[in-house]
C-alpha cells in the first residue's frame, strides 16, 4: 500500500491519470483519417509485430467503463488528448462531425462523473495527409495546428480545466526526426532542426488560438530526463550538458525565454529555417502553468562521432520494464531547476509519471508492488520539493491503461489497469486499488 495519503497535499493540490488518443481509442472507428502512425507501423521492422493503434483499448467504444475507473479511483482530473486526425481527416478542409461528437461525449461523461478534463491536444498522431507535405518540416504546420486547435477547442474548449497543445515535443522533434524512433521515423539533421522549431511554433500559435476563444489555464508540456556524466572527465560533463540542453533546456528555453541554448545551436543552427528568431513572440506566447513528464535519468558518455558526439550508456540503477533507471531525485532536481530558471512562481504540474511492468493476472489479481513503490518514491519527492516553496499543483500517473506503447506495441505495460488485449477486458492492478486507499483517505 501506499504510505500517503490525501490529507499530506493541500487541498488544491490535484490528482488526475493520463492517456492518449492514438494509445487507447481504436483508430479504425469513427471516420478517422489515417496517421503517419499507421504508415510507420506497417513499414517493417519499425513496431514491435508491426502492431498499430486500430484497436487500441477500444475506448472509442468503451470510454463510459473508463472514466468510471478514473472517478471510483477518487482522482481528481483525467488529462486525455485529441486526435487530429479524427477531427480533420485530412489534417485540413472537411470536418469530421463524428470524430467532435465523440470529443463532445467525452468531455460530457468525464463532467458527469466530477472530473477535471484536461486536455493535450496532439500526441503524437499526424494525419498522414500533412505528413505528405512534410509535416513538422512545413512551416505552415503552425497555422495547420491553430485550425485544428481552433476547430476542436472551439467544441470543447468551453468545459476544459485545462488545456496544453503538444505532448513532449522532444519526442516530436528529437526522437522522431533525428533518432528515427518514432514516426515519421527520419534521421535527418536538418528535418530534426525544422521540426523543433516549428513544434514551439505550432504550440505559441495554439496558445494564442485558445486565448482567441476565452479559454483559461492553459499550460505547455514537455519531457525531463536528468543528464548524469559516466565520470567526471570534462569530456562527460560537457556531454552530459549537450544531452541536458538538447532533451531538457531547448524547449523550455525557448517558451520561456525566448531562445535556444548554445549547445543546441552548435549543431542544429545551421539547418534552421530562414528568419527562424522572429518566431520567438509567438512561442513565448505566455501560459499559466508549467508540465513536466518525467520517468528517469540518462547516464551519458562522449564519443568521436559528428555533433551531438555522445553515447547514452547503461546505468547501476534499478529499472523499469522499458529498461528505464528509477532515479526520483531527478524528479525533485528538475522541479527546483525549472522553477529556479524558468517559471518562477508559475504552477508546476508533473503531468506524466510511472512505470512499465510486465504485469501478469494469477487468480483473477494483478500485484504490481514494484510500481506502488515507484509511485510512492517520486511523491515523496514531490512532497520535498514543496515543502521548499517550489510550487507543485498537482501529480498525474501514466497511464490509466495498459496501451499501446508507440514502436513497442503492446509490450510494455504501464497502466493502473490491466488490459486484456484479445478480449479487452479490464481489471485493476493493486496499485490501483492502492491509489484508491490513499486517496479517499
Amino acid at each position: 500500500m501506499f504510505t500517503f495519503k490525501r490529507s499530506d497535499f493541500p487541498r488544491d493540490f490535484q490528482f488526475g491519470t493520463a492517456t492518449s488518443s492514438y494509445q487507447i481509442e481504436g483508430h479504425k472507428h469513427g471516420g478517422a483519417g489515417p496517421t503517419h502512425w499507421d504508415s510507420f507501423a506497417a513499414t517493417p521492422g519499425n513496431v514491435v509485430r508491426a502492431e498499430n493503434g486500430a484497436l487500441a483499448c477500444d475506448h472509442y467504444h468503451r470510454f463510459e467503463e473508463d472514466l468510471d475507473l478514473v472517478a471510483q479511483a477518487g482522482l481528481d482530473c483525467y488529462r486525455f488528448s485529441t486526435s487530429w486526425a479524427r477531427v480533420l481527416p485530412e489534417g485540413r478542409g472537411a470536418i469530421n462531425q463524428e470524430g467532435l461528437d465523440f470529443y463532445d461525449r467525452l468531455t460530457d461523461a468525464m463532467l458527469k462523473r466530477g472530473l477535471n478534463p484536461c486536455v493535450t491536444l496532439y500526441h503524437w498522431e499526424l494525419p498522414q495527409a500533412l505528413a505528405d507535405l512534410g509535416g513538422w518540416r512545413n512551416p505552415d504546420i503552425a497555422k495547420w495546428f491553430g485550425d485544428f486547435t481552433e476547430v476542436i477547442m472551439g467544441r470543447i474548449g468551453d468545459r476544459m480545466h485545462s488545456a496544453a497543445p503538444i505532448n513532449e515535443p522532444w519526442c516530436v522533434g528529437w526522437l522522431s526526426h533525428f533518432l528515427g524512433h518514432h514516426a515519421p521515423g527520419l534521421r535527418d539533421i536538418r528535418a530534426t532542426a525544422r521540426a523543433m522549431h516549428h513544434v514551439l511554433l505550432a504550440h505559441g500559435t495554439a496558445i494564442q488560438t485558445m486565448r482567441a476563444l476565452g479559454m483559461k489555464n492553459l499550460g505547455a508540456v514537455f519531457n525531463f530526463e536528468w543528464a548524469t556524466p559516466a565520470d567526471d572527465s570534462a569530456k562527460a560533463q560537457t556531454a552530459a550538458a549537450r544531452y541536458d540542453a538538447i532533451y531538457n533546456r531547448f524547449f523550455l528555453q525557448g517558451v520561456f525565454k525566448g531562445s535556444y541554448p548554445d549547445l543546441v545551436l552548435e549543431g542544429l543552427e545551421p539547418h534552421l529555417p530562414k528568419g527562424w528568431q522572429d518566431d520567438f513572440p509567438t512561442i513565448t506566447a505566455p501560459v499559466d502553468w508549467c508540465g513536466l513528464n518525467y520517468y528517469t535519468r540518462k547516464v551519458i558518455a562522449p564519443n568521436s562521432d559528428p555533433w551531438p558526439s555522445l553515447d547514452e550508456i547503461d546505468g547501476p540503477l534499478p529499472k523499469t520494464q522499458m529498461g528505464w533507471e528509477i532515479y526520483p531525485e531527478g524528479l525533485y532536481k528538475f522541479l527546483h531547476r525549472t522553477a529556479q530558471e524558468f517559471t518562477g512562481d508559475l504552477p508546476l504540474i508533473v503531468t506524466e509519471n510511472g512505470m512499465a511492468s510486465p504485469d501478469q493476472v494469477s487468480s483473477g489479481k494483478i500485484e504490481d508492488p514494484a510500481r506502488i513503490a515507484y509511485v510512492q518514491a517520486h511523491l515523496d519527492k514531490i512532497l520535498k520539493a514543496r515543502q521548499e516553496g517550489v510550487p507543485v499543483k498537482g501529480y498525474f500517473l501514466w497511464s490509466l491503461l495498459d496501451n499501446y506503447e508507440w514502436a513497442l506495441g503492446y509490450e510494455k505495460r504501464f497502466g493502473l489497469v490491466h488490459v486484456d488485449f484479445e478480449t479487452l477486458k479490464r481489471t485493476p492492478k493493486a496499485s490501483y486499488h492502492a491509489l484508491q486507499t490513499a486517496l479517499r483517505n
